[in-house]
This record gives structure tokens, C-alpha cells and sequence, in this order.
């Protein structure tokens, strides 16, 4: 036994040697306020990220470009404030405001591996960037990794607080993506309608109520519905836009703006708005802005009321570009890709299809934001991840989606003029035209007769003695069924 000790003595002390080297070299010891924290050696984050990776191993959802993004802005902000201030010197300042830069131009993405299912304030999230924006100063500055330089609290979340920096970055981020790609989208949806609308104006077809046929209106009339519908939307996203243009940075813990300049929160909303050509403005009130959400309920039920408008545009297209046969057919729209692997030559409606389920998803999404935003209990909201998490979704996959739908269908879209005229010729409501002359109980029985016998209702009429074949012709013309009676 102890000729084996003695003969693998070596081999185990050069392991642990090895060992040593191994850990010393890709490790490195972080420290917050619980004690020590092993953090890989080359990451730029710090202690309290480490710890939120290890304690919230929940789902692979994590924030997106955007909301990192709003965490450099944000940053880089306050540090010019505070400078201006007086309380972060020049050199500290410019170290700071190159590496905030670095997380705003996307280069430091991957030092953001937090999930969104993590403490309802964000503060993992906060601090994420903190030490981020920290560490990559401090080597900016030539100092190492951990070093704290420049400190996460005291340098980088100086004046502030999670409670008012995650709802500021929420709102720098959903403003961007709402002025920056949700109304462009809309606004080059709502164009594309309306030179359908000016195509189709003098396409006069059947209209339909119930699912059944009803008076006639023209393919343009029709559409031009649509272009109202998306108008509106506009209109109303806009609207919502600026209530997430106020922010909360300044309230600090539970809005009195403890610890911070008076006038921090003005001065950082100001750079804000410099720094993203949005017109940002300090919250009006700071109480509201961290306890409550609710322009983030808004912004939600605005895109939602978008999916409604959008998922009735998509299902009237479909359905009218049914067929090729068997169908209505009154739109030929783009064939994009086979439509079945059984079926040959099959194809389906598929930008319809994935627009209708993005728009399922967003009245999901609102659902969950709605719950969110009534979880604001005395002087914080503890749901601001989900929340964000879920209206950012929704911005991303609608605009996304209706730039898709836009290309792939709807500017490829060409009306079927034949059926178009034979659905409107087969129609029996077009014996409404007669109700001013015969009344409507003597219209229903021409209706009536034609359904009843397969005949015309011209022939039906005529056999009612209800009328002659010129009192038809002169009363009943589709074209003029369009609009009010002519005076």
C-alpha cells in the first residue's frame, strides 16, 4: 500500500498542478455583497449575472437585439449625465461611453445570456449591464477583468435604480421598434393596398354578408375597406407611441429619485432622445412610471386591434382566392411554393396562413401583457420581463409578417375579372335594385321563383308578370348598385 502511494505521489500532484492551471486559466473569481463568484475568465460579465445564470435555468427565451441595445443607450446616457453632474471625471466617462457604444453597435450581444423568466424587476438584467459595460471600460482604461475600475454600482448605476432603468429600457426599446419597423411596415402595407384598390375600382362584383351573396360593390370598394382598416391602425399604434415615449429614469427605487441629481432624469431623457432621433421626454410622473405599465398595455392592445384588422384582410384574401375551380377564385394570388407533398400541383394560400397565425399570436401576447400590467402592487410592477418580452414579440413577427405577406402575395395579387362577372350575373340579390320600383315583397317572390325553378331572374319577373324584359334591363345594372340612388 504504501509502495503504491509513494509510486503515484507524482502523477497525482502534477494533476493537481494541472488542475490549478486549468481553473486559474479559464476562470476568474468575480465578488458582489454574497461573496465570490466563478466567472469564466474571458466574459465581460460580472457577479450577479453569473448567479442569475445558475438560478433561473428556465426556458432558452432571452431579450433580443433591441432591448440590449436600449441597456447602451440608456448607459451611455446616464454616465454623460452624471459627468455633467460632476460625478464621474472625464477619463472614467469616455471609457464608459465607448464601451456603451460597443453594446449599442451590437458587438457585445453575446454578454447578455440572461432569460426573461428571472426577477419580475429586471434587476438581473440591469445589473447584466452593469457589470458589462464595467468590466469592458475597465480594460478600455487598461485594467483587468473584475478589477472594478470602473464599478458597476458605483460608476455605471450611478443615480439609478433597476426599478427605474428596466421600465426606461423597456420603453427605449419598444419605441425604436415601433417607430423604426412596425409603422414602415404598416405604412408599406397600407400603400400596397391602396394601388390595389385604384387596380380593382371598375371590377364590379358580388358582394357577400353571412357567408351569402348580398348587393354588389366593386373589387376596389371592397379593398378599400382594408386600406381604412390599416389607416386606422396606424393611427392608433402612433397614438399608443406616445405614451412608451415618456420614461421613468429619475424615480429610482419607488419614485422619489433618491440618491440622483433633481435634474437627472430630465437631462438623461434628453440624451436619450439625441442619441435615437425619438422624441423622449422625461415621465411625467416617476410613481406611475415604475407601479404601473400601462403604456405598455396600450402599445400591446394597439398592435392586437393591428392583428384583428390584419387577420380579416388575410381571411378575405384567402378565402377569395379560393379555388382554382372549385372555389370563389375572384383573386388569382402568387403561387410561392408546392402546396402539398400527396397533391400534385396543389397550391395553397401560405402568406395568408402565417400572417393569421402571427396574428393568433399576438392576441396571445396581448392576453399575457394584459395580466402583466395589473400586477403593478404599491410602488413597483414585478412582471416587466414578460411584458417586454411579450411586446417585443409582437412588434418583431407582425411587422415582420406583414413585410412578408406584402412581397410574397399581396402585390402579386391579380384579379379574376371572369368570375367576378359570373358570380355577379348568377346572383339573386341583385334583385334589390327592383325594391324602389315593386316593392320588396314582390322583389322576394322574383327571388324566390328564380331560386325555386334554376330560372333568371329576368325570366322569373317576366313570368310573374312583375315587370317587362326593358322595365329589368333599365332597372337592374350592377355598376350603378355600387353606390346611393342617383338624384
Amino acid at each position: 500500500m504504501l509502495f503504491a502511494i509513494c509510486y503515484l505521489a507524482p502523477y497525482i500532484w502534477h494533476l493537481f498542478l494541472f488542475k490549478r492551471r486549468f481553473v486559474s486559466m479559464d476562470y476568474r473569481i468575480e465578488k458582489d455583497s454574497m461573496g465570490d463568484v466563478q466567472v469564466e475568465a474571458s466574459r465581460l460579465w460580472g457577479a450577479q449575472t453569473q448567479r442569475s445564470l445558475e438560478n433561473f435555468k428556465i426556458g432558452h427565451d432571452v431579450f433580443p437585439r433591441e432591448m440590449i441595445r436600449a441597456f447602451g443607450i440608456l448607459k451611455k446616457a446616464c454616465a454623460r449625465a452624471n459627468n455633467s453632474f460632476g460625478y464621474i471625471d472625464a477619463s472614467k466617462t469616455e471609457a464608459i461611453m465607448k464601451a456603451a457604444d460597443e453594446v449599442i453597435d451590437g458587438k457585445l450581444d453575446a454578454e447578455f445570456p440572461l432569460v426573461v423568466w428571472q426577477t419580475g424587476s429586471g434587476t438581473q438584467s440591469n445589473m447584466n449591464s452593469n457589470e458589462v459595460i464595467a468590466n469592458r471600460a475597465s480594460q478600455i482604461l487598461g485594467k483587468d477583468l473584475g478589477s472594478k475600475e470602473v464599478h458597476p454600482n458605483d460608476d455605471i448605476n450611478k443615480g439609478q435604480s433597476s426599478n427605474d432603468t428596466f421600465p426606461t429600457a423597456m420603453h427605449i426599446a419598444a419605441s425604436e421598434m415601433t417607430a423604426k419597423k412596425m409603422l414602415p411596415a404598416l405604412r408599406e402595407f397600407k400603400s400596397s393596398l391602396e394601388k390595389k384598390q385604384n387596380d380593382f375600382e371598375d371590377i364590379v362584383k358580388i358582394g357577400r354578408t353571412h357567408f351569402m351573396d348580398a348587393t354588389p360593390l366593386t373589387l376596389g370598394q371592397e379593398f378599400s375597406g382594408y386600406v381604412r382598416q390599416i389607416e386606422l391602425s396606424i393611427e392608433r399604434i402612433e397614438f399608443a407611441l406616445k405614451g412608451t415615449l415618456e420614461l421613468a429614469i429619475g424615480g429610482t427605487a419607488v419614485g422619489t429619485g433618491l440618491n440622483t441629481h433633481p435634474h437627472f432624469g430630465l437631462k438623461v431623457s434628453t440624451l436619450i432622445a439625441e442619441e435615437t432621433e425619438l422624441n423622449f421626454k422625461s415621465g411625467v410622473n416617476k410613481f406611475e412610471g415604475l407601479a404601473a405599465h400601462d403604456a405598455m398595455v396600450f402599445l400591446s392592445a394597439a398592435l392586437k386591434t393591428a392583428a384583428v384588422s390584419l387577420m380579416k384582410i388575410a381571411n378575405d384574401i384567402r378565402m377569395l382566392g379560393s379555388g382554382p375551380r372549385c372555389g370563389i377564385g375572384e383573386l388569382n394570388l402568387p403561387a410561392n411554393e408546392p402546396g402539398s407533398s400527396i397533391m400534385p400541383g396543389k397550391v395553397n394560400p401560405t402568406q395568408c396562413e402565417a400572417l393569421t397565425m402571427v396574428c393568433a399570436q399576438v392576441m396571445g401576447n396581448d392576453a399575457g401583457v394584459t395580466v402583466a400590467g395589473s400586477m403593478g402592487q404599491f410602488e413597483l410592477n414585478v412582471f416587466k420581463p414578460m411584458m417586454l418580452h411579450n411586446v417585443l414579440h409582437s412588434l418583431r413577427i407582425l411587422s415582420e409578417a406583414c413585410d412578408s405577406f406584402r412581397t410574397n402575395c399581396l402585390d402579386g395579387i391579380v384579379a379574376n375579372k371572369e368570375n367576378c362577372e359570373n358570380h355577379l350575373n348568377n346572383s339573386l340579390m341583385l334583385v334589390t335594385a327592383l325594391n324602389p320600383h315593386i316593392g320588396y315583397d314582390a322583389s322576394a317572390k322574383i327571388a324566390k321563383k328564380a331560386y325555386e325553378d334554376g330560372s333568371t331572374l329576368k325570366e322569373a319577373a317576366v313570368a310573374l308578370e312583375l315587370l317587362t324584359e326593358k322595365d329589368f334591363d333599365s332597372w337592374v345594372k350592377p355598376r350603378e348598385m355600387t353606390g346611393p340612388l342617383k338624384t
